[in-house]
């Protein structure tokens, strides 16, 4: 009776194994059901090329003509004998002298009378000497080379010649920077717009009165910038903005992260920027370094310009 109860308690070995068999199935069918009845992952986003992009902003421009000549006196006066045929004694101004009016600048002889005294050459008006061709012993005349110039009161301007196209935005009286070689920026206006062009070259001359300064000379180069007007109706972009084709001038911008090509209609430039008339809009995200192997419908990644060096 005993033993009877114990074989009760006790499972069969095959009876075991079987039950093992029946639990491990029951796991993988758990582990499957679980496996296939998680949703799938979600694929990961395609991120394009990194560009660096710049936001269009409204932004007003000067309206700046650029033109290159160089110093000039602003009156130059020419130094002549009033006696014919005498000779040149004495020279008691070179160029470079800064003279008063009536100042005595040579002495003359008669060669034909030499014990008939001497006669000066007197300084019209005051300024600064800047020629010479006076040498002792030579013969003075009226119809020679003068024997000097003088820039009257010692002013120098501004001259340079400019197409016509510029000419006609320029008049008396706009201000302007001057830069002169070696000797830096100096403030300026226009003084004079000629009313002729050659009309070989379409050339005209403008010049402009500069600040004065002793370091300056007759002869010196420059370059002149001179402010006509200020628009403000445009946006701006860097210059490097800009692509050229055939067809006109390009911008790219980024809109939905793809690439979208503009043709724009620039206007005024200035440290770096153009102005954009037509074409895109204030907040419109520009590619700040446009370049040709970005194609309308890339997908791009845009990175603000400044982070780039960060």
């Amino acid at each position: 009776m005993r033993d009877m109860e114990i074989g009760k308690l006790i499972l069969s070995r095959p009876a075991l194994l079987g039950l093992a068999g029946l639990l491990l199935a029951a796991g993988v069918y758990v582990v499957a059901a679980h496996i296939f009845s998680a949703a799938p992952p979600e694929p990961k986003p395609v991120k394009g090329a990194a560009v660096s992009v710049t936001l269009a902003k409204k932004s007003c421009f000067d309206d700046v003509t650029e033109i290159a000549g160089a110093l000039v006196p602003k009156q130059e006066i020419s130094v002549r004998p009033d006696r014919e045929g005498w000779v040149v004694l004495k020279v008691a101004a070179e160029p470079g002298a800064k003279v008063a009016a009536g100042q005595v600048l040579a002495q003359l002889i008669n060669p034909e009378q030499p014990g008939s005294g001497e006669i000066g050459v007197p300084a019209p008006a005051a300024g600064i000497v800047s020629k010479s061709s006076a040498v002792i012993g030579a013969i003075a005349s009226q119809r020679a080379e003068p024997l000097f110039a003088i820039i009257g009161g010692g002013e120098l301007e501004f001259s340079a010649q400019i197409p016509a196209k510029f000419l006609s935005k320029l008049t008396a009286g706009l201000p302007a920077r001057v830069k002169v070689a070696g000797i830096g920026e100096l403030a300026g206006k226009v003084r004079a717009v000629a009313g002729w062009v050659d009309p070989s070259t379409q050339l005209g001359e403008v010049r402009l009165s500069v600040e004065p300064d002793e370091r300056l000379k007759a002869g010196m180069i420059g370059r002149a910038f001179v402010k006509s007007g200020r628009n403000c109706d445009g946006v701006a972009i860097p210059l490097s903005a800009l692509l050229y084709s055939e067809e006109g001038t390009v911008v790219q911008i980024v809109r939905d992260d793809r690439v979208e090509s503009r043709f724009v209609s620039t206007g005024l430039r200035s440290e770096g920027n153009v102005e954009v008339r037509q074409g895109i809009s204030e907040g419109d995200m520009v590619v700040a370094r446009a370049g040709a192997f970005l194609r309308d419908g890339d997908r791009v990644t845009p990175v603000a310009a400044d982070e780039i060096w960060k």
